[in-house]
């Protein structure tokens, strides 16, 4: 089995290897034929346009994953049955699942690979963004009339917050600490990288729960307890894609406490992890139904890529824009499609003749 397992790895690993390293190639030039001529009205240089697809090519093996994984599995499985292989294990008393194994194994690894190579994909695509000059054309530096809520409770609200000059107007930032209230407000705030948020001209006023109060006015007082920036707080400084796992939750986060609507962004921090598992799912898929036909050859394995890559694809995209609109919630939104072919491939499995 230790050659029969090596000669597996072997073909699936070759094969894998040649189409992930050729679709990344395939989607630049799709993509550029679409976009050049706008980089180009933009004045975006010629030499600028090359490097934001350096920056690109994350992206582009990331999507590229789990369509190598089926081709290679279709493939791999698939000449074998044609050359009598798979028949000839069978008869050596070699089931068609420890067959597969090594493929099964194989797919686990890539898939953990894959969730490597999404966290390096944010990185790549904002440096992409800001080659091309994009965050400068659509992130506003501006937010009016913010209102926000900490982690731990206590309130912020703004008339105007400017994320150039890291400054708040007419500021109010109240909150409970024991038995007291708090009530701080100032007509302006600053924020310094090394001190935070400092409250420029205002009072701060005590109310205890019997109904004390007390009040004193300041020229400057820092607020410690008011973590986030300026551009946590404009919550639209980047898109999902620029920001990493870790980094894409406290987003989620900001934006609850902001009242806004982080359904968007709760889909795309779901399929960060639905989509490199497809891997492995779309592979128990791909397995036994690559066995379902002895005739074809190239043709047959390449057209069941493509219908299911597409079908993938399209649920994937589907299931995004519902989840975005609220209609039902982000992680059944992005993992319905994996749970869909996880049940269609368990079933071929359980059908396949061993």
């Amino acid at each position: 089995m230790k050659i029969l397992d090596r000669y597996l790895v072997r073909q699936f690993l070759g094969t894998f290897t040649l189409i992930l390293l050729a679709l990344p190639f395939l989607f630049l030039i799709t993509d550029l034929t679409d976009q050049l001529d706008v980089y180009l009205g933009r004045g975006v240089s010629v030499s600028a346009v090359a490097l934001s697809y350096v920056y690109y090519m994350p992206q582009l093996i990331f999507w590229g994953f789990p369509i190598a994984a089926l081709v290679a599995t279709v493939f791999t499985i698939g000449n074998m049955t044609r050359h009598q292989e798979i028949s000839a294990a069978k008869a050596g008393g070699i089931s068609f699942y420890r067959l597969a194994a090594p493929i099964l194994g194989l797919a686990a690894i890539l898939s953990l690979v894959a969730v490597a190579v999404g966290e390096l994909v944010p990185v790549a695509n904002l440096r992409k963004a800001e080659v091309l000059g994009e965050r400068d054309r659509f992130a506003s530096p501006f937010r009016m009339n913010l209102v926000f809520r900490t982690e731990d409770g206590q309130t912020l609200s703004a008339s105007r917050l400017n994320a150039e000059t890291n400054e708040m107007s007419n500021v109010v930032f109240e909150g409970r600490e024991d038995s007291v209230w708090i009530h701080r407000a100032a007509n302006t705030a600053r924020w310094a990288p090394e001190q935070g948020w400092t409250l420029v001209d205002g009072y701060v006023r005590w109310i205890s729960d019997d109904g004390d109060s007390n009040a004193m006015k300041f020229l400057s007082l820092q607020v410690p307890e008011l973590e986030e920036d300026p551009t946590d707080l404009l919550a639209t400084a980047k898109a999902a894609e620029e920001m990493r796992y870790a980094e894409l939750q406290r987003f989620i986060g900001t934006v609850e406490r902001s009242g806004g609507n982080p359904a968007e962004f709760e889909v795309n921090l779901a399929e960060r992890l639905s989509l490199p598992l497809a891997l492995f799912v779309i592979v128990l898929f791909g397995a036994p139904l690559a066995t379902s036909s002895q005739r074809g050859g190239t043709a047959y394995g390449v057209g069941i890529s493509l219908a299911v890559t597409m079908i993938y694809l399209m649920m994937f995209k589907v299931g995004q824009a519902i989840g975005e609109s609220g209609a039902v919630d982000p992680l059944v939104a992005a993992w319905t499609p994996n749970i869909f072919f996880l049940a269609a491939g368990l079933f071929l499995v359980w059908r396949v003749r061993t």
